[in-house]
């Protein structure tokens, strides 16, 4: 069977189990692992240490199947509907939209896992194969770029010109040769810097050049400890990821809509409630976000970037949750409801601190909380004087 002929039965394959983006690429080693192993040394990844344990893996495709010959690269499309704007009331969690719905990986997944045993077994065309979905040490985006899917965004997205860039990546390994599509070979983000005016903590330090220790999504499920101070007041609302380096972006205004319902948004993900998200014990986290990439958080983490939203919100209708969140049995949660209560403009907030303040025997705790209340003291203070005067 021509390679050409493979290529489209494939193509249509993997159309009908629900990937909208499907190119070939044939293997060879990283043409942009310089890049990486550079945004690596400028320590632009953060404290995600296992990008460097993995990058001698990402330098060839090879290197995780030997017999590897071809590429299949995928995009599967997560725009299930536009967000509502209920997510502007800052008493409202912000969660990224791919979190919406079901875990991701498992669907794709089991998609993966179909088309790998089509190659395999009913086109007969190949012995070995291997995927990923966002989750192995693969440069998925310069496969999918090589590969014709489209280019990479000033925001380092892959944006197709049809299509936008709200999309998973995929890929799969296989033994024998395909057809390879041409590259994109055009960069059509133009003099456009909207995603990077429009970043709150200026994450985007140039064209497709992101620091991660500034970006909302990095702060919000890579980062396991406390979330830098100076950051906290530029998170607004966003709890899990954040979208708005996509949702400004031109090229994603007349995006398609995908028709996968397992990422339909669940009414729970799309506009939570923070007081109430506050209230919840292991169990309650474990029940909710079970199949959902939310997890990723844990517990600690969530009601971490819930305590920060509070804070942000800075209403003293947050002041119930935060006081809960003063007395949780995780130190992570009490020094962010400390800081977030500080930001609360309300005697009770600081009654609420001082009465924590008591029983709190954690250092990096009651220095949060000592602060917080020299900031509400001093702040109340000018108040009282102003109302003199």
């Amino acid at each position: 069977m021509k390679s050409n002929s493979i290529n489209k039965l494939i193509s249509r394959k993997a159309t009908e189990l629900g990937f909208d983006l499907v190119g070939f690429a044939p293997v060879s080693r990283s043409k942009t692992i310089e890049i990486y192993n550079n945004w690596l040394k400028k320590g632009y990844s953060g404290s995600m240490d296992y990008l460097k344990r993995h990058a001698k893996l990402k330098e060839d495709p090879r290197k995780l199947l030997p017999q590897t010959v071809s590429l299949v690269a995928l995009g599967f499309n997560y725009n299930t509907i536009d967000p509502p704007t209920i997510t502007n009331d800052p008493k409202i969690g912000k969660i990224s939209r791919y979190a919406w719905g079901e875990d991701y990986h498992s669907l794709i997944r089991k998609k993966l896992n179909v088309l790998e045993d089509y190659v395999c077994r009913e086109l007969k065309v190949g012995n070995i194969s291997r995927s990923f979905v966002d989750s192995g040490p693969i440069l998925e985006k310069e496969i999918a770029f090589r590969a014709g899917l489209g280019w990479i965004g000033k925001n380092s997205n892959l944006i197709n010109y049809k299509k936008g860039s709200w999309f998973f990546l995929a890929e799969i390994l296989v033994d024998f040769e395909l057809e390879p599509d041409f590259p994109f070979d055009r960069v059509d983000c133009g003099k456009c810097t909207i995603c990077i005016d429009a970043c709150p903590t200026n994450a985007i330090i140039d064209d497709r050049l992101i620091d991660a220790r500034l970006c909302i999504s990095y702060l919000t499920i890579e980062l396991k400890d406390s979330i830098p101070k100076k950051l906290r007041s530029k998170m607004g609302n966003h709890i899990f990821g954040c979208d708005i380096c996509q949702n400004v972006c031109p090229w994603n205004k007349e995006s398609a809509k995908s028709n996968e319902k397992g990422l339909y948004p669940l009414p729970e993900n799309i506009s939570p409630e923070l007081a109430k998200l506050m209230n919840m014990d292991a169990n309650d986290f474990n029940n909710r976000f079970k199949n959902s990439p939310i997890k990723r958080t844990k517990r600690r983490g969530l009601l971490r970037n819930v305590a920060v939203a509070l804070g942000n919100w800075a209403n003293p209708a947050a002041i119930p949750a935060l006081s809960k969140g003063l007395h949780d049995e995780e130190s992570l949660v009490r020094s962010h409801s400390a800081w977030a209560m500080g930001r609360i403009l309300d005697k009770k907030a600081k009654k609420k601190l001082e009465e924590a303040k008591e029983l709190e025997d954690n250092e990096e705790v009651l220095k949060e909380i000592v602060e917080a209340l020299n900031y509400l003291e001093s702040v109340l203070q000018k108040n009282v004087k102003k109302h003199i005067h």
